[in-house]
């Protein structure tokens, strides 16, 4: 049955089979290349993804109307006067929303984002996924530039947009690993996947200060028209210069469309191998663990520096950007160490995973633990979660990429599977922190520190002992009817 799999692959056939996977195919050049085009091009892709999705963490802070109680302008720490003497332009409508309402319309995204993870995937591989990334973010773009039209009509109109963005954006991880399945070299996945999906990190970095400035001269609404008017630019640039695979590309260079063709052929997805499968549980815990701690942070970061730290809104956007410059910055380093342990044969794939996410996910749950107790020492707490947050970065190079390494063929619809549980700590996350900091004190946020590191640790021993760093059999394209 398509379930009973063998543990290992029979010699003979993996003969047969290894110039899919030859660690030693001939090079070429990666400079002007049209692989590492992509993944600059994917990358400011990503920057917008995440622009869109957490300007509004920011907006936020400015958008609640600060007399009412349960939003007090008041913080835990003395307010940081700095820059306060300038006038704030606080134009935009502000609304009197609670705590519980604030965390649904943090979380709302991720609602819309869960459903469209394993079509994505799905749909990546049958149809490609040029189009489908394109007009996912293209979709979210247009709803971004909505929100102010939908706050202004209630928060459940606000609401219902953001789920709407989180389906456009749902399909973007799923359909760039399908992509990546055609365009990266097993021994440049690290480095391509590294440049592509580092405009997450890249995105955040730069939206939230931009958010804070656009509200702090502006009002709140700009954030979204702007960042949306970005999106909008990239949209026209992915049309015109990406296409599915190397085949189909235009401009690419004979050599380097030889380099990339590992011919990886298609076949019928084996759900219920890859659904049994203990290495892919192992990415789909790890993913969940760290997305916990991950979008606990990025959804309420600027209401902790806000209502704990005092930091204004200005402030507030530059230091919150911090912890992910850093995660930008070791993502980066870690994909070229990664791959340069493993070309220098160093240490193999599942070790080189291993470590780096343990490194990515333990070392963040200690600096996040350990913020929680700097009371009001402003340069131990953003010292500490910047590098809590910049740590998370070597994951990059550990769980994140481990579809492709385990299952090259079906790596789209792998990261689906895994992002589809992985959105659920972003869904109730926020939620549950507003729940559980209604009062907005240090001990409540030590509360919600403790869980995002436990949860963290527990998916790092997980990984560890699960994880694998070889194509599994069942990912073999042609061994299920071979073993038949």
């Amino acid at each position: 049955t398509l379930c009973r799999v063998p543990q290992t692959i029979p010699e003979q056939f993996f003969l047969q089979s290894k110039c899919q996977f030859c660690d030693h195919l001939p090079t070429a050049p990666a400079c002007c290349s049209s692989r590492y085009s992509l993944a600059f091009l994917s990358c400011f892709g990503f920057i917008v993804v995440y622009a869109l999705r957490v300007n509004l963490s920011v907006a936020m802070v400015d958008m609640l109307d600060t007399k009412t109680d349960d939003n007090s302008s008041s913080s835990v720490c003395p307010e940081h006067k700095g820059h306060s003497a300038l006038i704030h332009n606080h134009t935009g409508k502000v609304y009197d929303w609670d705590s519980e309402t604030q965390g649904w319309i943090l979380g709302s995204f991720f609602y819309g984002y869960i459903v469209t993870q394993i079509p994505g995937g799905y749909l990546a591989r049958k149809h490609g996924a040029k189009w489908l990334l394109g007009l996912g973010i293209l979709g979210t773009v247009i709803f971004t530039m909505l929100t102010p039209l939908a706050a202004s009509l209630g928060a459940g109109y606000l609401i219902a947009v953001r789920v709407l963005e989180g389906l456009g954006e749902g399909v973007t991880f799923p359909a760039m690993h399908a992509m990546w399945a055609s365009w990266a070299p097993p021994l440049e996945r690290s480095r391509l996947l590294t440049i592509s999906y580092t405009g997450s990190s890249l995105g955040t970095v730069l939206s939230l200060p931009l958010s804070g400035l656009i509200c702090y001269y502006l009002d709140w609404t700009y954030v979204f028209y702007i960042f949306g008017a970005v999106g909008l630019l990239w949209f026209f640039l992915w049309t015109f210069f990406v296409s599915n695979t190397p085949d189909s590309h235009k401009t690419i260079s004979e050599k380097e469309r030889r380099y990339i063709n590992s011919s990886l052929k298609s076949e019928d997805i084996p759900w219920c191998s890859m659904f049994t499968s203990l290495p892919v549980w192992a990415i789909v815990v790890a993913h969940f663990s760290y997305n916990w701690t991950f979008y606990t942070l990025l959804t309420l970061l600027p209401t902790y520096m806000r209502t704990i730290l005092g930091f204004s809104i200005q402030q507030n956007g530059m230091l919150s950007a911090l912890p992910y410059l850093g995660s930008w910055f070791l993502a980066l380093l870690g994909g070229q160490l990664a791959d340069c342990l493993r070309e220098r044969g160093l240490f193999s794939t599942v070790v080189v995973r291993k470590t780096f996410s343990v490194i990515g996910m333990v070392g963040p749950a200690v600096f996040l633990v350990s913020a929680g107790y700097t009371g009001c020492n402003y340069v131990m707490a953003v010292a500490f979660l910047t590098v809590s947050s910049a740590l998370g970065g070597f994951c990059s190079s550990g769980f994140s990429i481990n579809h492709l390494d385990i299952a090259p063929s079906y790596a789209g619809i792998l990261l689906g599977i895994s992002n589809t549980f992985a959105t659920i700590p972003g869904m109730v996350g926020p939620v549950i922190a507003r729940a559980l900091t209604s009062s907005n004190t240090i001990e409540e946020w030590q509360t919600v520190f403790y869980i995002s590191a436990a949860i963290n640790i527990l998916g790092a021993i997980f990984f560890t002992i699960f994880g694998k760093g070889a194509v599994q059999p069942w990912a073999v394209p042609g061994y299920e009817s071979h073993i038949q």
